[in-house]
């Protein structure tokens, strides 16, 4: 079962932002996302994972596709090539 979320956004509270070797980003708290246009995008969850790889379908979400389009974070990459 999803983590309820408050209708409005939070004014208090940690947040945390993790890169995911080769995955999302994962915000945890109350921040508001924002899309394209400037708007709130609505959260359906306290914690929501943000696609770095650019080929999810359900934009800003990531949907899992980084698995198998061989997408590599940067930071997984410059660990590589040292």
């Amino acid at each position: 079962m999803p983590e309820p979320v408050p209708p409005e956004p939070a004014r208090r509270g940690d947040v945390t932002v993790t890169a995911c070797p080769d995955g999302p980003l994962l915000v945890r708290g109350p921040a508001t996302i924002l899309g394209p246009d400037g708007e709130p995008v609505p959260r359906r969850r306290a914690t929501v994972a943000l696609c770095r790889c650019g080929g999810t379908a359900i934009a800003p979400w990531c949907d899992g596709t980084h698995k198998v389009n061989g997408f590599r974070s940067p930071e997984a990459s410059a660990g590589a090539a040292g």
